[in-house]
């Protein structure tokens, strides 16, 4: 794919949105109101609206490496903010994905100088999968990184002050079948 590729999709989004609903980027100028805050890992394969065939305006969404939810992290405890203080979002999805690189970097012990503080948060998350009964696959600890996310988000200072209570939400993206399962935290 190169540049010229993008400009040709472009124009196809165009050209669609506009026989679908004339009015369609006007309302899109006029702001938003999204009804979902989603959390979400950054690889290239997880699209949020993609994935879950939501239109544009309906997510407003953060998106980083195993999609973790860190207390320290400015980005997120602003969008975070935002979305439940501004823009009263009515839901918060955390989207985590199989074939996770964050995942697999954390649970082999992958080093690289520029991501260790992040591959950290991600490896004390699936640290805490209790190991006791069996040995887990990649699978099992993604999944399991889901659930401590929304535990970590339950605990989030932004959320405990601003999140009056609103529903978060997990689901795991099967990449190899295009699947969403729906993740809870117990």
């Amino acid at each position: 794919m190169d540049i010229q590729h993008i400009e040709a999709s472009h124009q196809q989004f165009m050209t669609k949105m506009k026989q679908e609903d004339p009015g369609f980027f006007k309302k899109l100028g006029e702001g938003q109101e999204p009804s979902f805050f989603v959390l979400s890992c950054c690889d290239s394969r997880t699209c949020p609206s993609t994935i879950t065939g939501m239109p544009l305006g309906t997510m407003f969404t953060h998106r980083n490496i195993a999609n973790q939810v860190v207390e320290e992290d400015d980005g997120l405890r602003a969008s975070l903010h935002f979305a439940l203080d501004v823009l009263k979002v009515k839901y918060i999805l955390i989207i985590g994905h199989t074939n996770c690189g964050g995942i697999l970097a954390a649970s082999t012990g992958v080093r690289h100088e520029a991501m260790n503080n992040w591959l950290d948060h991600v490896k004390e998350s699936i640290d805490s999968f209790d190991k006791t009964n069996l040995s887990p696959t990649l699978e099992d600890l993604e999944r399991h990184n889901v659930k401590q996310q929304i535990i970590d988000l339950k605990n989030h200072p932004v959320y405990k002050k601003v999140g009056r209570g609103i529903p978060v939400v997990g689901m795991l993206f099967h990449l190899e079948s295009g699947e969403l399962e729906w993740i809870n935290d117990n």
